[in-house]
Protein backbone atom coordinates (compact mmCIF):
# COMPACT_ATOMS: atom_id res chain seq x y z
CA UNK A 1 0.00 0.00 0.00
CA UNK A 2 1.33 3.57 -0.92
CA UNK A 3 2.18 5.74 1.71
CA UNK A 4 0.97 9.37 2.17
CA UNK A 5 1.42 11.12 0.23
CA UNK A 6 3.50 14.18 -0.15
CA UNK A 7 3.84 16.86 -2.15
CA UNK A 8 6.49 20.00 -2.22
CA UNK A 9 6.63 22.97 -4.54
CA UNK A 10 9.13 25.26 -5.01
CA UNK A 11 9.63 28.67 -4.52
CA UNK A 12 11.11 31.64 -7.56
CA UNK A 13 14.42 30.48 -9.19
CA UNK A 14 14.80 26.61 -8.57
CA UNK A 15 13.56 24.27 -10.56
CA UNK A 16 11.24 21.40 -9.54
CA UNK A 17 13.81 18.79 -9.69
CA UNK A 18 15.61 20.89 -7.11
CA UNK A 19 13.51 18.39 -4.68
CA UNK A 20 15.35 15.12 -5.77
CA UNK A 21 16.90 14.57 -2.07
CA UNK A 22 14.08 15.20 -0.75
CA UNK A 23 12.09 13.39 -2.57
CA UNK A 24 14.16 10.13 -2.16
CA UNK A 25 14.16 10.71 1.70
CA UNK A 26 10.80 11.07 2.18
CA UNK A 27 10.25 7.75 -0.19
CA UNK A 28 12.85 6.32 2.34
CA UNK A 29 10.98 7.10 5.25
CA UNK A 30 7.76 5.20 3.43
CA UNK A 31 5.57 8.63 2.22
CA UNK A 32 4.70 9.00 -1.52
CA UNK A 33 6.50 11.86 -2.88
CA UNK A 34 6.28 13.87 -6.15
CA UNK A 35 7.49 17.22 -7.13
CA UNK A 36 5.61 18.98 -9.50
CA UNK A 37 6.78 21.94 -11.36
CA UNK A 38 4.84 25.81 -11.64
CA UNK A 39 2.91 26.21 -14.63
CA UNK A 40 4.53 26.09 -18.00
CA UNK A 41 7.52 24.68 -16.10
CA UNK A 42 10.04 22.96 -18.82
CA UNK A 43 10.72 19.16 -17.87
CA UNK A 44 14.74 20.28 -17.31
CA UNK A 45 16.41 23.21 -15.82
CA UNK A 46 18.28 23.26 -19.27
CA UNK A 47 14.94 23.28 -21.40
CA UNK A 48 13.65 26.01 -18.73
CA UNK A 49 16.39 28.58 -19.04
CA UNK A 50 16.19 27.78 -23.03
CA UNK A 51 12.44 28.30 -23.07
CA UNK A 52 12.14 30.89 -20.48
CA UNK A 53 8.74 32.88 -21.74
CA UNK A 54 6.76 29.77 -20.81
CA UNK A 55 6.10 30.76 -17.53
CA UNK A 56 5.90 34.51 -18.18
CA UNK A 57 2.81 36.48 -16.72
CA UNK A 58 1.88 33.47 -14.37
CA UNK A 59 0.54 34.76 -11.06
CA UNK A 60 0.37 33.23 -7.31
CA UNK A 61 -3.31 32.19 -8.10
CA UNK A 62 -2.34 30.15 -11.34
CA UNK A 63 0.24 28.37 -9.40
CA UNK A 64 -2.25 27.54 -6.74
CA UNK A 65 -4.49 25.84 -9.15
CA UNK A 66 -1.87 23.55 -10.98
CA UNK A 67 -1.19 22.37 -7.40
CA UNK A 68 -5.09 22.14 -6.74
CA UNK A 69 -5.21 20.06 -9.94
CA UNK A 70 -1.87 17.72 -9.02
CA UNK A 71 -3.49 16.98 -5.90
CA UNK A 72 -6.79 16.01 -7.30
CA UNK A 73 -5.05 13.38 -8.97
CA UNK A 74 -3.62 11.56 -6.12
CA UNK A 75 -6.99 10.50 -4.06
CA UNK A 76 -6.30 12.03 -0.83
CA UNK A 77 -5.07 14.87 0.48
CA UNK A 78 -1.54 14.92 0.71
CA UNK A 79 1.18 16.74 3.28
CA UNK A 80 2.28 19.70 0.93
CA UNK A 81 6.08 21.05 1.84
CA UNK A 82 7.21 24.40 0.08
CA UNK A 83 9.74 26.47 0.01
CA UNK A 84 9.82 30.42 -0.61
CA UNK A 85 6.92 31.48 -2.78
CA UNK A 86 6.15 27.54 -2.74
CA UNK A 87 5.77 27.61 1.30
CA UNK A 88 2.84 30.35 0.46
CA UNK A 89 1.33 28.43 -2.06
CA UNK A 90 1.32 25.69 0.73
CA UNK A 91 -0.27 28.07 3.32
CA UNK A 92 -3.28 28.25 0.73
CA UNK A 93 -3.65 25.18 0.12
CA UNK A 94 -3.76 23.99 3.67
CA UNK A 95 -6.12 26.86 4.22
CA UNK A 96 -8.62 26.34 1.28
CA UNK A 97 -8.77 22.37 2.08
CA UNK A 98 -6.47 21.04 -0.40
CA UNK A 99 -3.95 19.74 1.81
CA UNK A 100 -3.89 17.47 5.39
CA UNK A 101 -1.15 19.40 6.92
CA UNK A 102 1.90 21.68 5.40
CA UNK A 103 5.28 22.75 6.18
CA UNK A 104 6.54 26.25 4.64
CA UNK A 105 9.71 26.76 4.77
CA UNK A 106 11.37 30.02 4.78
CA UNK A 107 7.94 30.94 3.00
CA UNK A 108 7.81 34.39 1.09
CA UNK A 109 5.20 37.07 3.26
CA UNK A 110 1.66 36.89 2.61
CA UNK A 111 -0.52 39.64 2.88
CA UNK A 112 -0.79 41.29 6.99
CA UNK A 113 2.75 41.44 6.37
CA UNK A 114 3.58 44.77 6.78
CA UNK A 115 7.51 45.49 7.26
CA UNK A 116 10.16 44.11 5.10
CA UNK A 117 13.69 43.81 6.19
CA UNK A 118 16.35 45.66 3.52
CA UNK A 119 17.85 42.32 2.42
CA UNK A 120 14.10 41.58 1.03
CA UNK A 121 13.58 44.40 -0.08
CA UNK A 122 16.89 44.51 -2.10
CA UNK A 123 16.21 40.68 -3.61
CA UNK A 124 12.66 41.22 -4.54
CA UNK A 125 14.40 44.66 -6.60
CA UNK A 126 15.33 42.14 -9.01
CA UNK A 127 12.25 42.14 -10.27
CA UNK A 128 10.08 45.15 -9.38
CA UNK A 129 12.63 47.74 -10.59
CA UNK A 130 11.03 47.21 -14.01
CA UNK A 131 7.49 47.37 -14.41
CA UNK A 132 7.62 45.64 -17.55
CA UNK A 133 9.03 42.34 -15.39
CA UNK A 134 5.26 41.77 -14.42
CA UNK A 135 5.08 40.13 -17.36
CA UNK A 136 7.92 38.43 -18.21
CA UNK A 137 10.56 35.58 -16.98
CA UNK A 138 13.23 37.16 -14.22
CA UNK A 139 16.44 35.25 -14.03
CA UNK A 140 19.19 36.06 -11.07
CA UNK A 141 22.57 36.40 -12.11
CA UNK A 142 25.12 34.23 -10.14
CA UNK A 143 26.13 37.16 -7.73
CA UNK A 144 22.13 37.74 -6.86
CA UNK A 145 21.73 34.39 -6.39
CA UNK A 146 24.75 34.25 -4.04
CA UNK A 147 23.33 37.07 -1.80
CA UNK A 148 19.47 36.08 -1.96
CA UNK A 149 20.20 32.20 -1.52
CA UNK A 150 23.95 31.39 -1.28
CA UNK A 151 25.25 34.21 1.54
CA UNK A 152 25.74 31.81 4.27
CA UNK A 153 27.38 29.48 2.38
CA UNK A 154 30.99 29.20 0.41
CA UNK A 155 31.28 30.56 -3.02
CA UNK A 156 32.03 27.27 -5.07
CA UNK A 157 28.86 25.99 -3.15
CA UNK A 158 26.70 28.94 -4.29
CA UNK A 159 27.93 29.11 -7.46
CA UNK A 160 27.43 24.83 -7.52
CA UNK A 161 23.90 25.19 -6.62
CA UNK A 162 23.10 28.16 -8.68
CA UNK A 163 24.72 26.08 -12.36
CA UNK A 164 22.96 23.26 -11.29
CA UNK A 165 19.15 24.26 -10.20
CA UNK A 166 18.76 28.12 -10.99
CA UNK A 167 15.68 29.30 -13.58
CA UNK A 168 13.79 32.11 -15.19
CA UNK A 169 10.69 32.68 -13.38
CA UNK A 170 7.68 35.07 -13.58
CA UNK A 171 8.14 38.33 -12.13
CA UNK A 172 4.11 38.06 -11.31
CA UNK A 173 4.23 36.90 -8.06
CA UNK A 174 6.86 39.09 -6.57
CA UNK A 175 4.68 42.45 -7.96
CA UNK A 176 1.22 40.86 -6.68
CA UNK A 177 3.36 40.70 -2.79
CA UNK A 178 4.65 44.13 -3.19
CA UNK A 179 1.00 45.23 -3.24
CA UNK A 180 -0.76 42.80 -1.36
CA UNK A 181 -1.74 45.03 1.75
CA UNK A 182 -3.27 47.49 -1.08
CA UNK A 183 -5.21 44.80 -2.40
CA UNK A 184 -8.33 43.21 -0.63
CA UNK A 185 -8.63 40.10 -3.35
CA UNK A 186 -4.57 39.66 -3.00
CA UNK A 187 -3.85 36.07 -4.22
CA UNK A 188 -1.10 36.88 -1.14
CA UNK A 189 -4.29 36.43 1.00
CA UNK A 190 -3.79 33.47 3.28
CA UNK A 191 -6.95 32.08 5.65
CA UNK A 192 -5.13 32.30 9.21
CA UNK A 193 -7.91 32.06 10.86
CA UNK A 194 -9.09 28.57 9.55
CA UNK A 195 -9.63 27.04 12.94
CA UNK A 196 -10.46 23.62 11.12
CA UNK A 197 -6.92 23.26 8.51
CA UNK A 198 -4.50 20.49 9.84
CA UNK A 199 -1.37 20.95 11.35
CA UNK A 200 1.28 24.20 9.59
CA UNK A 201 5.10 24.30 10.72
CA UNK A 202 6.96 27.51 9.57
CA UNK A 203 10.83 27.39 9.46
CA UNK A 204 13.18 29.93 9.14
CA UNK A 205 16.63 30.43 8.70
CA UNK A 206 18.60 32.74 10.49
CA UNK A 207 20.53 34.09 8.01
CA UNK A 208 18.23 33.95 5.39
CA UNK A 209 18.24 37.35 3.17
CA UNK A 210 15.22 36.48 1.18
CA UNK A 211 12.60 35.92 3.49
CA UNK A 212 14.61 36.47 7.47
CA UNK A 213 13.41 34.95 10.07
CA UNK A 214 11.44 38.37 11.12
CA UNK A 215 9.47 37.77 8.79
CA UNK A 216 8.28 33.87 9.57
CA UNK A 217 7.80 35.20 12.93
CA UNK A 218 5.68 37.75 11.83
CA UNK A 219 4.00 35.28 9.74
CA UNK A 220 3.10 32.87 12.78
CA UNK A 221 1.68 35.90 14.67
CA UNK A 222 -0.43 36.13 11.91
CA UNK A 223 -2.23 32.72 12.70
CA UNK A 224 -3.07 33.82 16.65
CA UNK A 225 -7.00 33.84 16.03
CA UNK A 226 -6.59 30.03 14.80
CA UNK A 227 -6.81 27.34 17.68
CA UNK A 228 -5.13 25.12 15.16
CA UNK A 229 -1.72 24.03 15.20
CA UNK A 230 0.86 26.73 13.94
CA UNK A 231 4.95 25.33 15.01
CA UNK A 232 7.75 27.50 14.37
CA UNK A 233 11.44 26.00 13.70
CA UNK A 234 14.43 28.35 13.53
CA UNK A 235 17.83 27.39 11.76
CA UNK A 236 20.04 29.78 12.73
CA UNK A 237 22.98 29.49 11.02
CA UNK A 238 21.25 28.56 7.54
CA UNK A 239 20.06 31.32 4.73
CA UNK A 240 17.99 30.74 1.56
CA UNK A 241 19.23 27.11 0.65
CA UNK A 242 18.38 25.31 3.55
CA UNK A 243 16.62 22.59 1.91
CA UNK A 244 18.74 22.46 -1.06
CA UNK A 245 22.49 22.92 0.12
CA UNK A 246 24.62 20.48 1.63
CA UNK A 247 22.96 20.92 5.02
CA UNK A 248 19.36 19.53 3.46
CA UNK A 249 19.17 16.87 5.29
CA UNK A 250 19.51 18.25 8.60
CA UNK A 251 15.72 20.07 7.74
CA UNK A 252 14.10 17.85 5.81
CA UNK A 253 14.89 15.06 9.24
CA UNK A 254 13.58 17.90 11.30
CA UNK A 255 10.48 18.08 9.07
CA UNK A 256 10.11 14.72 9.58
CA UNK A 257 10.22 14.39 13.05
CA UNK A 258 7.63 17.05 12.76
CA UNK A 259 5.68 14.76 11.00
CA UNK A 260 5.94 12.09 13.69
CA UNK A 261 5.17 14.26 16.68
CA UNK A 262 1.80 15.50 15.06
CA UNK A 263 0.68 12.07 13.79
CA UNK A 264 1.11 12.72 10.51
CA UNK A 265 3.43 9.47 9.91
CA UNK A 266 3.93 8.13 6.41
CA UNK A 267 1.13 5.18 6.84
CA UNK A 268 -1.32 7.84 8.82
Amino acid sequence: MAGTPVVFVHGLWLHADSWGAWVDRFREAGYDPTAPGWPGESATVEEQRANRDRVAGKGIDEVVAGYVDAIEGLGSKPIVIGHSFGGLIAQRLLTEGHASAAVAIDAAPMKGILFLPVSSLRVASIALRDPRNRNRAVALTREQFRYGFGNALTQAESDELYDHWAIPSPGKPLFEAATANLSPGSPAKVDTANASRGPLLLTAGGKDHTVPASITRATRKLYHRSPAVTDYREFPDRGHTLALDSGWREVADAVLGWLDERSLSATA
